[in-house]
Protein backbone atom coordinates (compact mmCIF):
# COMPACT_ATOMS: atom_id res chain seq x y z
CA UNK A 1 0.00 0.00 0.00
CA UNK A 2 1.26 3.40 -0.63
CA UNK A 3 0.16 6.96 1.06
CA UNK A 4 -1.69 9.34 -0.58
CA UNK A 5 1.70 11.22 -0.53
CA UNK A 6 4.16 8.32 -1.68
CA UNK A 7 0.66 7.71 -4.52
CA UNK A 8 0.78 11.93 -5.26
CA UNK A 9 4.42 11.78 -5.99
CA UNK A 10 4.81 9.10 -8.27
CA UNK A 11 1.99 10.14 -10.33
CA UNK A 12 2.68 13.74 -9.76
CA UNK A 13 -1.01 14.61 -9.10
CA UNK A 14 -1.53 16.83 -5.97
CA UNK A 15 -2.75 15.26 -2.67
CA UNK A 16 -5.99 17.77 -3.29
CA UNK A 17 -6.46 16.66 -6.46
CA UNK A 18 -6.43 12.57 -5.62
CA UNK A 19 -9.20 13.68 -2.55
CA UNK A 20 -11.22 15.59 -5.44
CA UNK A 21 -11.01 13.01 -7.15
CA UNK A 22 -12.25 10.57 -4.77
CA UNK A 23 -15.28 13.05 -4.17
CA UNK A 24 -16.55 12.65 -7.59
CA UNK A 25 -16.18 8.66 -7.93
CA UNK A 26 -13.21 8.86 -10.38
CA UNK A 27 -10.70 6.98 -7.79
CA UNK A 28 -11.14 6.29 -4.78
CA UNK A 29 -8.44 4.92 -1.89
CA UNK A 30 -8.10 1.58 -1.65
CA UNK A 31 -8.52 1.91 2.53
CA UNK A 32 -8.60 4.52 4.67
CA UNK A 33 -7.66 4.12 8.61
CA UNK A 34 -10.41 4.66 10.76
CA UNK A 35 -8.56 6.30 13.66
CA UNK A 36 -6.67 8.93 11.83
CA UNK A 37 -8.44 9.35 8.53
CA UNK A 38 -5.07 8.80 6.36
CA UNK A 39 -6.18 7.51 2.79
CA UNK A 40 -3.77 4.33 1.08
CA UNK A 41 -3.62 3.38 -2.30
CA UNK A 42 -2.59 0.69 -3.65
CA UNK A 43 0.22 -0.67 -6.31
CA UNK A 44 -2.40 -1.64 -8.81
CA UNK A 45 -4.15 1.33 -8.69
CA UNK A 46 -1.16 3.34 -10.39
CA UNK A 47 -2.39 1.72 -13.59
CA UNK A 48 -5.53 3.06 -13.29
CA UNK A 49 -4.32 6.55 -12.47
CA UNK A 50 -1.64 7.10 -15.31
CA UNK A 51 -4.38 6.29 -17.69
CA UNK A 52 -6.52 8.83 -16.09
CA UNK A 53 -3.39 11.20 -16.50
CA UNK A 54 -3.29 10.20 -20.27
CA UNK A 55 -6.92 10.69 -20.98
CA UNK A 56 -6.33 14.32 -19.64
CA UNK A 57 -4.05 15.23 -21.77
CA UNK A 58 -6.25 13.70 -24.61
CA UNK A 59 -8.58 16.89 -23.07
CA UNK A 60 -11.54 14.52 -22.06
CA UNK A 61 -13.22 16.09 -19.06
CA UNK A 62 -13.38 14.36 -15.99
CA UNK A 63 -17.00 13.89 -16.54
CA UNK A 64 -15.45 12.12 -19.79
CA UNK A 65 -12.87 10.22 -18.15
CA UNK A 66 -15.75 8.47 -15.16
CA UNK A 67 -18.04 7.78 -18.03
CA UNK A 68 -15.08 5.73 -19.32
CA UNK A 69 -14.01 4.17 -16.22
CA UNK A 70 -17.22 2.83 -15.88
CA UNK A 71 -17.41 0.85 -19.25
CA UNK A 72 -18.25 -2.52 -19.04
CA UNK A 73 -14.70 -4.64 -19.78
CA UNK A 74 -16.27 -6.39 -23.00
CA UNK A 75 -17.14 -3.03 -24.47
CA UNK A 76 -14.23 -0.50 -23.46
CA UNK A 77 -11.84 -1.28 -26.28
CA UNK A 78 -14.15 -0.73 -28.76
CA UNK A 79 -15.65 2.39 -27.17
CA UNK A 80 -12.61 3.64 -26.34
CA UNK A 81 -11.35 3.41 -29.68
CA UNK A 82 -14.71 5.36 -31.06
CA UNK A 83 -13.81 7.82 -28.26
CA UNK A 84 -10.14 8.49 -28.68
CA UNK A 85 -10.75 9.08 -32.59
CA UNK A 86 -13.45 11.59 -31.81
CA UNK A 87 -11.47 13.34 -29.48
CA UNK A 88 -8.48 13.52 -31.95
CA UNK A 89 -10.78 14.97 -34.64
CA UNK A 90 -11.71 17.76 -32.23
CA UNK A 91 -8.21 18.37 -31.31
CA UNK A 92 -7.32 18.39 -34.81
CA UNK A 93 -9.70 21.07 -35.73
CA UNK A 94 -8.37 22.74 -32.97
CA UNK A 95 -5.11 22.48 -34.30
CA UNK A 96 -6.46 23.68 -37.80
CA UNK A 97 -8.27 26.93 -36.27
CA UNK A 98 -5.19 28.15 -34.43
CA UNK A 99 -3.26 27.72 -37.71
CA UNK A 100 -5.52 29.81 -39.26
CA UNK A 101 -4.82 32.57 -36.96
CA UNK A 102 -1.91 31.97 -37.46
CA UNK A 103 -1.78 32.60 -41.09
CA UNK A 104 -4.43 35.30 -40.19
CA UNK A 105 -1.69 37.22 -38.02
CA UNK A 106 1.14 36.93 -40.77
CA UNK A 107 -0.81 38.56 -43.10
CA UNK A 108 -2.11 41.20 -41.07
CA UNK A 109 1.55 41.73 -39.89
CA UNK A 110 2.73 41.72 -43.55
CA UNK A 111 -0.29 44.29 -44.18
CA UNK A 112 1.11 46.97 -41.29
CA UNK A 113 4.51 46.60 -42.60
CA UNK A 114 3.63 47.57 -46.44
CA UNK A 115 1.00 50.42 -44.91
CA UNK A 116 -2.03 48.89 -45.46
CA UNK A 117 -4.74 48.88 -42.32
CA UNK A 118 -5.32 45.26 -41.13
CA UNK A 119 -9.33 46.24 -41.53
CA UNK A 120 -9.35 46.90 -45.10
CA UNK A 121 -9.99 43.61 -46.08
CA UNK A 122 -14.05 44.59 -45.60
CA UNK A 123 -13.92 46.68 -48.15
CA UNK A 124 -13.24 43.47 -50.06
CA UNK A 125 -16.26 41.50 -49.17
CA UNK A 126 -18.78 41.38 -51.52
CA UNK A 127 -22.66 42.03 -51.27
CA UNK A 128 -25.19 41.26 -53.63
CA UNK A 129 -28.84 41.97 -54.25
CA UNK A 130 -30.30 38.49 -55.10
CA UNK A 131 -34.14 37.19 -55.03
CA UNK A 132 -34.80 33.96 -53.37
CA UNK A 133 -37.44 31.48 -53.93
CA UNK A 134 -39.76 30.34 -51.08
CA UNK A 135 -38.50 26.42 -49.92
CA UNK A 136 -40.02 24.23 -47.87
CA UNK A 137 -37.92 23.15 -44.96
CA UNK A 138 -37.42 20.17 -42.37
CA UNK A 139 -36.19 21.89 -39.53
CA UNK A 140 -36.10 21.99 -35.32
CA UNK A 141 -35.65 24.93 -33.41
CA UNK A 142 -33.45 25.39 -30.07
CA UNK A 143 -32.93 27.34 -27.48
CA UNK A 144 -29.07 27.66 -25.99
CA UNK A 145 -25.91 28.40 -24.75
CA UNK A 146 -23.04 29.67 -27.16
CA UNK A 147 -20.83 26.15 -25.72
CA UNK A 148 -23.83 24.21 -26.58
CA UNK A 149 -23.72 25.39 -29.96
CA UNK A 150 -20.99 23.70 -31.10
CA UNK A 151 -22.51 20.37 -29.95
CA UNK A 152 -25.97 21.34 -31.12
CA UNK A 153 -24.88 21.84 -34.88
CA UNK A 154 -23.88 18.04 -35.52
CA UNK A 155 -26.58 16.71 -32.96
CA UNK A 156 -29.27 18.96 -34.22
CA UNK A 157 -28.36 18.15 -38.00
CA UNK A 158 -27.88 14.69 -37.50
CA UNK A 159 -31.22 14.11 -36.27
CA UNK A 160 -32.55 15.52 -39.22
CA UNK A 161 -30.56 13.67 -41.74
CA UNK A 162 -32.10 10.95 -39.91
CA UNK A 163 -35.38 11.86 -40.47
CA UNK A 164 -34.94 12.46 -44.03
CA UNK A 165 -33.30 9.19 -44.15
CA UNK A 166 -36.03 7.25 -42.12
CA UNK A 167 -39.09 8.96 -44.26
CA UNK A 168 -37.00 8.62 -47.63
CA UNK A 169 -37.24 12.44 -48.08
CA UNK A 170 -35.74 14.39 -51.15
CA UNK A 171 -33.03 16.70 -50.37
CA UNK A 172 -33.25 20.29 -52.06
CA UNK A 173 -30.66 22.01 -50.67
CA UNK A 174 -27.47 22.06 -48.22
CA UNK A 175 -27.93 22.67 -44.24
CA UNK A 176 -28.54 25.99 -42.78
CA UNK A 177 -29.03 27.91 -39.75
CA UNK A 178 -31.54 30.53 -39.53
CA UNK A 179 -30.75 33.18 -36.19
CA UNK A 180 -34.03 34.33 -34.38
CA UNK A 181 -32.85 36.07 -31.28
CA UNK A 182 -33.13 39.75 -31.38
CA UNK A 183 -29.71 40.28 -29.20
CA UNK A 184 -26.30 38.39 -28.42
CA UNK A 185 -26.80 36.51 -25.21
CA UNK A 186 -24.24 33.98 -25.27
CA UNK A 187 -26.36 32.23 -22.76
CA UNK A 188 -29.74 31.78 -24.81
CA UNK A 189 -29.44 31.62 -28.63
CA UNK A 190 -32.64 31.20 -30.47
CA UNK A 191 -31.61 29.06 -33.58
CA UNK A 192 -33.47 26.95 -35.98
CA UNK A 193 -31.49 24.19 -37.95
CA UNK A 194 -33.08 23.15 -40.98
CA UNK A 195 -32.37 21.09 -44.08
CA UNK A 196 -34.69 22.07 -47.45
CA UNK A 197 -36.56 19.43 -48.50
CA UNK A 198 -39.24 18.35 -51.30
CA UNK A 199 -41.89 16.49 -49.18
CA UNK A 200 -44.61 18.23 -47.11
CA UNK A 201 -44.43 16.23 -43.50
CA UNK A 202 -44.81 16.77 -40.14
CA UNK A 203 -41.80 18.88 -39.20
CA UNK A 204 -41.43 20.85 -42.08
CA UNK A 205 -42.57 24.38 -42.89
CA UNK A 206 -42.48 26.92 -46.11
CA UNK A 207 -39.57 29.48 -45.70
CA UNK A 208 -40.61 32.64 -47.57
CA UNK A 209 -38.15 33.53 -50.52
CA UNK A 210 -37.75 37.45 -51.12
CA UNK A 211 -35.30 40.09 -51.54
CA UNK A 212 -31.99 39.42 -49.53
CA UNK A 213 -28.19 41.14 -49.17
CA UNK A 214 -25.93 37.99 -50.01
CA UNK A 215 -22.40 37.47 -49.04
CA UNK A 216 -20.08 34.34 -49.46
CA UNK A 217 -17.75 33.78 -47.06
CA UNK A 218 -14.79 31.00 -47.90
CA UNK A 219 -12.83 30.87 -44.84
CA UNK A 220 -13.51 30.34 -40.89
CA UNK A 221 -16.55 30.30 -39.28
CA UNK A 222 -14.52 33.03 -36.99
CA UNK A 223 -14.81 35.42 -40.12
CA UNK A 224 -18.74 35.48 -40.16
CA UNK A 225 -19.05 38.00 -37.56
CA UNK A 226 -17.03 40.32 -40.39
CA UNK A 227 -19.67 39.61 -42.87
CA UNK A 228 -22.58 40.28 -41.02
CA UNK A 229 -21.03 43.83 -39.94
CA UNK A 230 -20.61 44.19 -43.88
CA UNK A 231 -23.80 43.22 -44.44
CA UNK A 232 -25.36 45.59 -42.00
CA UNK A 233 -23.66 48.03 -43.02
CA UNK A 234 -24.35 48.15 -46.61
CA UNK A 235 -28.31 47.51 -45.66
CA UNK A 236 -28.09 50.87 -43.82
CA UNK A 237 -26.16 52.39 -46.78
CA UNK A 238 -28.79 51.19 -49.66
CA UNK A 239 -31.94 52.46 -47.67
CA UNK A 240 -33.03 49.00 -47.27
CA UNK A 241 -34.28 47.42 -43.58
CA UNK A 242 -34.27 43.77 -42.27
CA UNK A 243 -37.82 41.81 -42.38
CA UNK A 244 -36.90 38.75 -41.06
CA UNK A 245 -34.08 36.37 -39.70
CA UNK A 246 -30.31 36.37 -40.77
CA UNK A 247 -29.88 33.05 -42.17
CA UNK A 248 -26.43 31.02 -43.19
CA UNK A 249 -26.60 28.15 -45.60
CA UNK A 250 -23.57 25.69 -45.74
CA UNK A 251 -22.40 24.89 -48.95
CA UNK A 252 -19.95 22.32 -47.71
CA UNK A 253 -19.79 19.83 -44.61
CA UNK A 254 -17.52 21.12 -41.39
CA UNK A 255 -17.06 17.46 -40.96
CA UNK A 256 -15.64 16.53 -44.27
CA UNK A 257 -13.53 20.03 -44.84
CA UNK A 258 -11.41 20.39 -41.48
CA UNK A 259 -9.21 23.28 -43.20
CA UNK A 260 -11.24 26.49 -42.33
CA UNK A 261 -9.78 28.35 -45.05
CA UNK A 262 -11.76 25.80 -47.45
CA UNK A 263 -15.25 25.72 -45.61
CA UNK A 264 -17.92 28.32 -48.23
CA UNK A 265 -21.27 29.56 -46.20
CA UNK A 266 -23.54 31.81 -47.61
CA UNK A 267 -25.32 34.16 -45.43
CA UNK A 268 -28.35 35.96 -46.47
CA UNK A 269 -30.20 39.01 -44.73
CA UNK A 270 -33.87 38.82 -45.82
CA UNK A 271 -34.70 42.87 -46.47
CA UNK A 272 -37.19 45.58 -48.16
CA UNK A 273 -36.70 49.03 -48.88
CA UNK A 274 -37.35 51.80 -46.08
Amino acid sequence: MLSIGEFSKICKVSTKTLRYYDEIGLITPDAINAENGYRYYSIRQLKKLLFINRLKSYNFSLEEIKTILEWEEDQSEEKLYAALNHKRREIQEKLNAFQYTLNQMSHDISSIERGVPIMSYLDHIEVQLVETEPMNILYTRQTMSIDDYAIGYGKYFSRLYEKIATENLTLTGTPMTIYHSPEYNPASISIEFAIPVEEIVKGTREMPGGLCAKSVLKGAYLELTSVYAKLREWVEHEEYELVRSPYEVYLTDPYQTTVPGNMVTEVYFPIKKK
